[in-house]
């Protein structure tokens, strides 16, 4: 067992690496590799399905048009895909043996994007119509069905030796993943002052940072690590996930859409109880009581502005970017346990720094 002096020099080595990581480029090498090296698996995976699923998989993708002309769309920033193939190199494995690993964990992800945008009523990704409002909710659920169904193909399929753990742990992430989105709805339909900043937060490491920290251990399972290293980098993934959602929530209030490709501050027409907005209503602060009396309301002219505003002054805004650097702080810890040298964390460092300095 490594002593504690060790893990304290290992975290602050690992801390101080991170620090180098702030212009985002390295990241942005990382993912475009990871983009290079995934694609041509997700479309022979998605080549096999029939044409009716195949059609709305390839519109949702950013590779067709609605009429299947070929676009010039992208499939995301692949970030989970990326977090594989880092984590497989950072411990020492060879990431050219994950890339149907990494294109299962994309597949995944799309299939729950395709199913909450009919959920969530979201009429735009990626800065186009999403796939429901192009070919109906039945259609657009049974495509993300299909992906799904494809990324256990692929690890089942999969002559690795990590495969069936990684195909175990996939599947138990997407239970995870739906009682997320369980507990999302769930929340939702309770008064403003019924839900707390803990349910919120629960409610978010399963929708945003299971699949992160699956991602994460997969990359472990495939470098042929131990239980302890999987798991360290499953909590790695996890709470970088939470920071990931601490700051997509910020951006989905304050972001600008002509970058974020969504509508302007779409959660809070919804009346959505995403965490910059329970912070700011459990603050106790005069604000806290008028967003309260807002959020009761119907939405109406100037309103945003208005709720958006008392989200600010009652703290949300603040608490959100802080507490996303706290789980970003808990996320280097975890990550120095699995791999102690910085020079091999690198990857998933600089992949970390990206989801939670970016400002879209």
């Amino acid at each position: 067992m490594t002593d504690t002096t060790t893990d304290t020099v290992g975290v602050v080595d690992v801390r101080a690496r991170a620090e180098s990581f702030g212009d985002g480029h390295e990241a942005a090498e990382i993912l475009a590799s990871a983009r290079l090296c995934v694609d041509p698996e997700l479309r022979r995976a998605i080549d096999s399905l029939p044409g009716s699923m195949r059609r709305i998989a390839l519109y949702h993708f950013g590779w067709e048009h609605a009429d299947g002309t070929p676009a010039a769309g992208h499939a995301g920033k692949a970030i989970r895909p990326a977090l594989v193939l880092a984590a497989v190199r950072a411990l020492g494995g060879e990431p050219a043996m994950a890339v149907r690993a990494a294109a299962a964990v994309e597949l995944t992800h799309n299939f729950t994007l395709l199913h909450d945008d009919v959920m969530d009523r979201d009429t735009t990704r990626r800065h186009r119509p999403t796939a429901w409002t192009v070919f109906g909710d039945s259609d657009a659920i049974l495509a993300g069905d299909a992906l799904q169904a494809l990324a256990q193909r692929l690890l089942a399929e999969d002559p690795h030796p990590g495969a069936s753990a990684a195909a175990a742990r996939l599947a138990a992430c997407v239970v995870e993943l739906c009682a997320g989105q369980h507990a999302d709805g769930v929340l939702e339909r309770r008064r403003p002052d019924e839900v707390t900043l803990e349910e919120c937060l629960a409610m978010a490491e399963a929708k945003t940072g299971a699949l992160l920290g699956c991602a994460c251990a997969l990359g472990a399972l495939y470098a042929g690590a131990g239980r302890e290293e999987v798991d360290a980098l499953d909590a790695f993934g996890r709470e970088a996930g939470l920071a990931f959602q601490l700051i997509d929530d910020v951006i989905g209030i304050w972001g600008d859409p002509g970058r974020t490709g969504k509508p302007a501050r779409a959660d809070l027409a919804a009346r959505k109880k995403s965490l910059p907005v329970v912070a700011a209503l459990a603050s106790g602060t005069p604000a806290s009581v008028e967003l309260a009396a807002l959020y009761a309301g119907v939405p109406g002219e100037g309103d945003l502005e208005r709720v958006a505003g008392a989200v600010e002054r009652a703290g949300g805004r603040d608490w959100a970017q802080g507490h996303a650097a706290d789980r970003m702080s808990r996320a280097i810890g975890q990550l120095a346990r699995a791999v102690p040298v910085p020079e091999s964390a690198g990857g998933l460092l600089a992949l970390a720094e990206f989801v939670t300095r970016r400002t879209h």
